[in-house]
């Protein structure tokens, strides 16, 4: 499909205007703690990924992260919660209370075809190196930054169970305020990125049997009911760059994945990441990066003093339809199907 003008909406949020009105952020309702605290004693031995919604019932709480879920679809696509104390849970409660939460906005997807579930996004040079070039992976399991990107599900969330030292602000920009302003702009350039550019995913990331041969998918795309949708990592566009039948990048694709980067850094929203919050960005709509961190590598320091983000990847029962030509990347295309991830289409939820 071929550009079109701005598309406004909640979803074309700033950075400005998030920042003047800090309703995004949502603290969780006053007897989530208590709901919480009864649904982990009820799992008895249940533990990821073997339990549902189903397991962990909520009975106010649930109709909070049900309005979190249509906000998410329907609204900014941006939400923060707060009001979770990680303090109050051994590391692996941690991760059920998560993973519980969870299971009420969508259903869990693989995350590579190793059987990782819920990743932990860590430091894992073991030197607190910042790795800048290489894989995705590579690059986000380090204290390097990462420049703005999308994951392959409807709905991420992501909770911060520590921190580390220094560093690593969360950014999170629109991606329909990219294409608005770039409408305004350079439309142009606006058409562009909805043609085609190619990718590839590695190895490292979804496994031998399953790293993709290079595809071509537009930047940006309109669903066959006009939702917008973005899928984009320059990291994937550069890796698909030398491979057999992959044409060189234009000098105007260039141009245009140039001004996308500058747009980001203009309109994006930037703020601390702080222990029990859980980010939540529809995957349509948004994209995500961090600045570089610090964390104390000295041996001995507490285990609160190195960054650790707990990652899952949901696909939305309230999720948009997607154009036909994505079928290949997320397999489902239909609104509201059980799509994306590693294996596209298969649920991380144990049998």
């Amino acid at each position: 499909m071929s550009a079109a003008g701005p598309i406004g909406g909640r979803a074309a949020w700033t950075g400005a205007a998030l920042a003047a009105d800090p309703s995004w952020i949502m603290p969780l309702p006053p007897e989530a703690p208590a709901e919480i605290a009864a649904a982990l004693a009820g799992l008895e031995w249940r533990m990821v990924p073997g339990f549902d919604a189903r397991h962990f019932p909520l009975p106010r709480t649930a109709g909070f992260l049900a309005e979190v879920a249509r906000e998410l679809e329907e609204g900014r696509g941006l939400v923060r919660l707060t009001g979770l104390d990680p303090r109050h849970y051994a590391a692996a409660d941690l991760k059920r209370v998560f993973w519980g939460l969870m299971c009420h906005l969508g259903t869990p997807l693989p995350q590579n075809t190793t059987g990782e579930v819920l990743a932990e996004v860590k430091d894992e040079t073991g030197s607190g190196a910042a790795v800048a070039s290489g894989t995705a992976r590579a690059r986000s399991r380090s204290t390097g930054p990462l420049r703005f990107h999308t994951d392959k599900c409807d709905l991420l969330a992501l909770l911060c169970a520590s921190n580390g030292i220094a560093g690593g602000v969360s950014r999170i920009v629109s991606t329909v305020a990219i294409q608005d302003a770039m409408a305004a702009r350079r439309p142009d350039l606006l058409a562009v990125l909805y043609q085609d550019f190619w990718r590839a995913r590695p190895a490292d990331e979804e496994g031998e049997g399953m790293a993709a041969k290079p595809f071509p998918m537009p930047v940006f795309a309109r669903g066959p009911d006009g939702g917008f949708t973005s899928q984009y990592s320059r990291t994937y566009v550069e890796l698909a760059q030398g491979m057999p039948g992959v044409p060189p990048l234009t000098a105007q694709q260039v141009e245009a994945m140039d001004l996308l980067a500058a747009l980001a850094e203009e309109l994006c929203v930037e703020m601390p990441f702080e222990p029990g919050q859980i980010q939540l960005m529809n995957q349509h709509v948004t994209y995500h990066g961090r600045t570089a961190y610090s964390d104390d590598v000295e041996p001995g320091a507490a285990a609160g003093s190195r960054r650790n983000l707990l990652r899952i990847w949901l696909s939305s029962p309230l999720s948009r339809a997607l154009p036909a030509g994505h079928a290949g990347q997320w397999g489902d295309v239909r609104a509201g199907a059980l799509r994306g991830g590693a294996m596209p289409g298969r649920s991380a939820l144990a049998a």
